[in-house]
């Protein structure tokens, strides 16, 4: 439901919007050249473009644009962290939980000790990883039945690709464990994963000269109103969370101080030409090990908005989450016009991303068995 609004209506629209603009400025201009517009499916629940990747799609492509909302404006040299996700299915058996329960053996059972050993491995695991879960399965709604299946989704997250295969392969250890204590199978379905971004200064320079330029977006006071009665939502901590992000940054405190008395975001954050990690995860990371890949962040969202969160769902419908799709699509626009006017940018932002690379191949994360699935 949140990605719906938040990666299709946003993420999408706002690159159709480059891809359509630019394609008139080529036109007008009689600029030769090719602008393609990726539909890229499921990157939250599938990694679309690590299987577009993994299938050539991007290898012939010179550089890839792209943005995501969030709640400030920004260009950085920002990477992240790789990760897989993965189906752990228990199949056990069922009986009577109070007439035969020696004759059941519960999947639910195993399902339980797999988490609580998954929690025991959390501090046995590098500090910058992360592991997440859902259940996906409980194996029904009767207490009175011994469960004869359960399933969990985990999210295996680290800086680097091998760290969450190390990771990954202790998790599954854990679940074979719990089988075998409760005489249970378990089937291991690997879903997706996605490698860690790899940033590109060479297209971030081009990139925030042009957000320069174009500025910020700009709102009215019904929209500031909403903005305010969002915020009245948000717990104390929510509201923190970006400030202390952003306050870590190397920028004049004056300006997040300025930040921080906005309910909506007029500030442009200054070029920040280090590399930091952020904790999320995107298979744009993929694309970015095989083209030179830049992002923006635009103020879609008040202040203090979580993302995957339903005050993310609210606004990005609103004329706040459209003007700042729209302010995407010119600065990417933008962007892509000076690159197409400049192709030594192109043999610079390669030259760098070999550099980056330093030797190393990329290897995509998805196995070439596991194929795109509409549902599981």
């Amino acid at each position: 439901m949140f990605h719906t609004t938040l990666d299709v209506d946003l993420l999408g629209t706002g690159s159709l919007a480059t891809a359509v603009a630019v394609r008139h400025f080529m036109e007008e201009n009689q600029i030769k050249g090719t602008i393609r517009y990726y539909g890229c499916p499921a990157e939250e629940g599938g990694s679309g473009k690590t299987i577009m990747v993994r299938e050539g799609l991007f290898d012939d492509v010179d550089t890839a644009i792209s943005w995501h909302p969030y709640s400030f404006n920004a260009v950085a040299s920002v990477t992240n962290v790789a990760n897989y996700q993965v189906y752990f299915k228990f199949k056990g058996k069922a009986a009577h939980a109070a007439g035969s329960p020696h004759l059941g053996r519960s999947a639910l059972d195993a399902l339980e000790l797999m988490n609580i050993g998954a929690n025991f491995l959390r501090e046995h695991i590098i500090p910058e990883a992360r592991l997440h879960y859902a259940i996906t399965n409980s194996g029904g709604l009767a207490p009175n039945v011994v469960q004869a299946e359960a399933e969990v989704l985990y999210m295996v997250r680290a800086p680097e690709l091998e760290q969450v295969d190390e990771i990954y392969h202790r998790v599954c250890k854990i679940a074979r464990g719990a089988a075998m204590m409760t005489e249970t199978e378990v089937d291991i379905i690997f879903d997706k994963g996605c490698s860690n971004l790899i940033p590109n200064r060479t297209l971030a320079a081009v990139m925030y000269d042009n957000y320069r330029k174009v500025g910020v977006p700009e709102f009215n006071e019904e929209e500031k109103a909403f903005a305010r009665q969002i915020r009245t939502t948000m717990s104390e901590p929510d509201k923190k969370s970006i400030l202390r992000m952003l306050s870590q940054l190397p920028v004049d405190k004056n300006l997040i101080q300025k930040i921080k008395e906005q309910e909506l975001s007029t500030v442009l954050m200054p070029y920040i030409n280090k590399t930091f990690r952020m904790t999320g995860s995107t298979d744009v990371g993929d694309v970015s090990w095989i083209v030179p890949t830049v992002q923006c962040a635009v103020n879609c969202f008040a202040m203090g908005t979580q993302l995957h969160s339903w005050q993310a769902v609210a606004q990005g419908g609103t004329s706040i989450g459209h003007k700042g799709m729209l302010h995407a699509g010119k600065v990417m626009a933008a962007t892509a016009v000076d690159i197409l006017l400049q192709p030594e940018v192109i043999d610079q932002a390669k030259a760098e991303l070999k550099e980056n690379l330093d030797g190393a191949n990329y290897v995509c994360p998805i196995p070439t068995e596991i194929k795109p699935a509409l549902s599981r």
